[in-house]
């Protein structure tokens, strides 16, 4: 839902559906023959193959493969998304990107000198530290900034106060408290907050911009 996988998936089973019987519907002429008909067939079932197969690489592109916590906000991260001449740098455990579960990771500092200007710059150029596996880690190495950085869900709910019911029922399903519970802006495609615990574990997420 945050990277619009599931959007793009049924356009491209639309597409896929459709293409077959509207060439076909084009095509189709008995006047041409059966042996003319049957390559015209044939070309259509290959397109619609191709079409699949082009559907099927983009989802897997698109596809979600971390939700990455990074100075102040949690970002989530596709496939596409990955600065992928880093990957081999990354630690072992994060050197093949996930085909199912997304991780939940966190972000180390760069270093002082070289490091820092280097993330500097690709940050300028649009490559964030949350996109560059050299700076992965496990997100209980940064949960502790993750709380420090977070704000009460009290301030979500005043800034939002039409939508408090709204909120208030979806904390509820998510077992939140509002007494505790905090949030983070999340970087996604739409507007999302990520809700944490006081121990900075995720509870869910909110559709709500928390950049404010």
């Amino acid at each position: 839902m945050f990277s619009g996988g599931q959007d793009l998936f049924l356009l491209l089973t639309s597409v896929d559906v459709v293409l077959g019987p509207l060439l076909t519907f084009v095509v189709f002429n008995l006047k041409k023959g059966w042996p003319h008909l049957r390559r015209d067939f044939a070309v259509i079932g290959l397109l619609q193959m191709a079409a699949l197969i082009y559907g099927l690489h983009i989802l897997y592109v698109a596809r979600p493969v971390a939700t990455v916590f990074e100075v102040d906000r949690f970002r989530v991260i596709t496939a596409g998304d990955v600065y992928l001449p880093e990957l081999p740098k990354a630690l072992p455990q994060y050197r093949r990107l996930p085909i199912g579960r997304p991780w939940l990771l966190g972000t180390r500092a760069a270093r002082r000198g070289q490091e820092q200007a280097d993330a500097l710059f690709k940050g300028l150029a649009g490559v964030d530290i949350g996109q560059r596996p050299i700076f992965w880690q496990p997100y209980a190495d940064s949960i502790k900034d993750a709380v420090a950085r977070s704000r009460p869900i009290e301030v979500l709910l005043r800034h939002y106060p039409l939508r408090e019911d709204e909120f208030r029922a979806a904390l509820s399903d998510m077992k939140a408290s509002t007494a505790t519970s905090r949030f983070l802006p999340l970087v996604a495609r739409g507007d999302w907050s990520i809700v944490l615990d006081s121990s900075g574990t995720v509870l869910g997420y909110l559709k709500a911009d928390a950049f404010f």
